[in-house]
This record gives structure tokens, sequence and C-alpha cells, in this order.
């Protein structure tokens, strides 16, 4: 029976995508850079930090990484995300009933903590939240599944018990990785390859739905 609930962010519970992606592209334009012949697939889901190294490296752009990471760090606290207006809309109604069937719920982020803590507590759902993991706490981001492990580990419960709900393809690596049971909301943007997923649904709804249908089934 499923006790506990790791969720991603980016993508799961907030359609973020495309603004980070405008965001990153008017940055680095004001460097001379054009990520215009990336494709935007390649930014979702990963640590931007290696992303970007493994992007500069390839196009012989030699800038320093980590500089650079700096420089974007206080671009976006000029340029926030609206998270509260980029929640999905059936979030909150997911949450709350989880919470009423005692789901334990956890998140497990490639993104910063900063912009993690901005997210859930402008768009008022931190409290549903018992453990929040983000990936610059970890040496190796998703794919590496270290994340979801911890994360597992803290909620307290078998991984038999444990469900995570993803939509990059690095996510689901991570989460396959770690031997847990990966569903993924259904890409309909990027086409990023989510076959690894146990299961594919159209958004949180369909989750809920999955949820009650296996506990009825118990």
């Amino acid at each position: 029976m499923i006790k506990a609930i790791i969720f991603d962010m980016d993508g799961v519970l907030f359609d973020t995508e495309n603004f980070y992606l405008k965001r990153r592209e008017t940055f680095l334009a004001e460097k001379g850079i054009s990520i215009s012949h990336v494709d935007a697939k390649e930014f979702i889901g990963g640590r931007l930090e290696e992303v970007w190294r493994k992007f500069l490296a390839h196009y012989d752009l030699h800038f320093d990484v980590k500089e650079l990471r700096a420089e974007y760090t206080a671009y976006k606290s000029q340029h926030k995300a609206p998270y509260a207006d980029l929640i999905f809309p059936d979030v909150k109604e997911v949450l709350e009933t989880l919470y009423r069937m005692n789901i334990q719920m956890g998140l497990a982020s490639n993104s910063e903590l900063s912009d993690i803590k901005l997210a859930l507590e402008s768009s008022g759902i931190a409290s549903y939240f018992s453990v929040v993991l983000s990936g610059s706490d970890f040496t190796q981001a998703k794919p590496n599944p270290e994340i979801y492990n911890v994360a597992c580990d803290k909620l307290g419960f078998d991984k038999a018990e444990t469900l995570i709900i993803e939509d990059s393809e690095k996510g689901i690596a991570a989460g396959k990785a770690a031997e847990i049971d990966v569903i993924a909301i259904r890409d309909k943007i990027f086409g990023i390859d989510q076959s690894q997923a146990d299961i594919i649904v159209e958004d949180l709804m369909d989750v809920l739905a999955y949820v009650k249908e296996e506990r009825n089934n118990c």
C-alpha cells in the first residue's frame, strides 16, 4: 500500500520550464551566448551548472562556470519566477486530498533550496511536505538516485510503500535507479523520453485516482 509520495517540483507541481528556459536564454544572450540551437529538453531536470559546463565545453566557449552561476543567481533574484501564478491548477486539491488520506509527502528537486522555498511558500503548499531536499545538497544530481534514496529514508517508509512523481528523463532515471515506482506526468511540449516510468498519466488528478484505486485494492 502506498504510504508516501515524493514529488519532483518543476513540471510536476509548477509549470515553470518555459519560464526558466526564457530566463536562462535572456541571461546568456546578455553574455553573447546563444542557446537557440540547443534542444530545450537538455536543460530540463538537470542541475543547471552541469548543463552549462557541458554546453560551454562542447562549443568551446571560455567562461568560468562557477562565476557564471554566481552571476545567474544574482540575476534570478531580480527576475524571480511567479510561482503562485505558475502552480498547476490541480496541485492544492491533490495535496490536500493526499494529506487527508494520511499519505506522507516529500519533495526532491534538482533546483536550489532558495528557489524551492520560494515556490512552496509563495504558493501556500509548504506545509504539506515533511521532507524537502534540493539537488544542491548532493554531490551528484539526478539522474543519480541519492536524492530519492535519502528522501525515502527520511520519510521512513519502505520503497515498496513509496511512489515518485516525475516528468524529466533524468528524474525518472533517478527514481528507477533508487528502485522506487515512478509515475510520470506526460510531457506534451519538449519531447522528453519518459519510457522508463512505470506509468505515464496526464496530470496529478490521475495520480490521485491511481493512489485511491491502489488503496481500495489492498
